[in-house]
């Protein structure tokens, strides 16, 4: 984005207006922006400078009110030039992240992720969310076969990372307990290291010859037939894969005050699905993504800033963040996500 050029003072008089509202959430007025930012001139050069920034797209007029609100466009020029690089984040902060985020309670991705979008919301009062990643490059580490009735098997998939999918294969009558030990040996030698995706389209190739004993043949032929279906779990629906926090915190904002704001705000948190869709386009993004308001090129997300970082695990990745109102400490939060997203890396690494 092509940003007008500013001056020293209109710089850190737009700096002042965007930390003053994102403090208070209040129109800040020329006095007031004289009174706590020590910039050296007078309201009355302060309330010109802030007519310059209005008319160059970075100050608005909320109503009759006499002070000024930044616009999507200051709050990017804000993100882009302005913010000093974000530090770690504050030492409380990260001790908690550390402890909620604790492998040993449970190290399944989705336990992971799911306990770091709830942290974030807590820490940073906004909507905490996570995008569980695709696991169709994930590599298969083990398989496991599980009786569950004489019809019906339970296909254990270990994957990269920790993620675990299971999967039902039903069977025509009872299948010999020798039997099923030895195609899940056959398995294991035929697809361990191999991707999902691999698994589904060589499957046939790489179990046709296989010296399985005879009353192994009725169950392999199953995995012949059905191998591309019974493996087509690394894709589910986005809606499945989005992980929020509580919109409590959020709801807390004076931005959701209002029967409109709310309505925005469960409009936002029921569209899992739609919100999956555009936290996928980042998961290729290294390092830090902010979009504001309008730039999401949606209506539903026109009064929302999405924050969010990639995580990997092994050959996969998804995307973890933060969505809130354009009026957000975007210091703090950029931190907060740059640090979480770092965790649930070495995590699954």
């Amino acid at each position: 984005m092509a940003f007008p050029e500013l001056s020293e003072r209109e710089r850190r008089v737009l700096e002042a207006v965007i930390q003053s509202y994102v403090e208070t959430a209040e129109p800040a007025g020329s006095r007031t922006i004289s009174r706590r930012f020590g910039i050296g001139v007078s309201p009355a050069t302060i309330r010109n400078t802030m007519s310059d920034l209005e008319e160059k797209g970075y100050l608005y007029h909320p109503h009759t009110s006499a002070g000024r609100v930044p616009t999507d466009r200051a709050y990017r020029l804000y993100v882009d030039t302005l913010l000093s690089r974000p530090a770690r984040p504050a030492a409380p902060d990260a001790r908690l992240l550390a402890e909620h985020l604790s492998v040993g309670r449970d190290s399944a991705i989705e336990a992971i992720l799911r306990r770091a979008a709830q942290t974030l919301g807590i820490l940073t009062q906004e909507l905490g969310v996570a995008l569980g990643p695709r696991l169709d490059q994930a590599s298969l580490q083990r398989l496991e076969l599980v009786r569950l009735s004489s019809e019906r098997l339970l296909m254990v998939l270990s994957l990269d990372g920790g993620a675990v999918r299971t999967v039902f294969v039903e069977v025509r009558g009872e299948i010999a307990a020798a039997a099923l030990a030895a195609v899940s040996v056959v398995l294991n030698e035929r697809l361990a290291g191999l991707t999902l995706r691999e698994i589904r389209s060589s499957l046939g190739q790489r179990l046709r010859d296989s010296a399985a004993p005879p009353d192994a043949h009725e169950l392999l032929n199953i995995f012949l037939q059905e191998g591309e279906q019974l493996f087509d779990v690394g894709v589910p629906r986005e809606e499945e894969t989005v992980l929020l926090s509580e919109t409590a915190h959020l709801a807390d904002q004076p931005e959701f005050a209002s029967s409109e704001g709310m309505r925005r705000l469960v409009q936002l948190s029921d569209a899992r699905a739609h919100l999956g869709e555009l936290l996928r386009r980042r998961s290729a993004r290294p390092g830090i993504s902010i979009t504001i308001g309008d730039e999401h090129d949606d209506p539903r997300l026109e009064s929302f800033t999405m924050v969010t970082a990639e995580y990997r695990a092994g050959p996969v990745a998804g995307v973890i963040g933060v969505i809130g109102p354009t009026r957000m400490p975007y210091e703090k939060i950029i931190s907060l996500v740059s640090h979480t997203s770092q965790i649930v890396t070495d995590l699954l690494d």
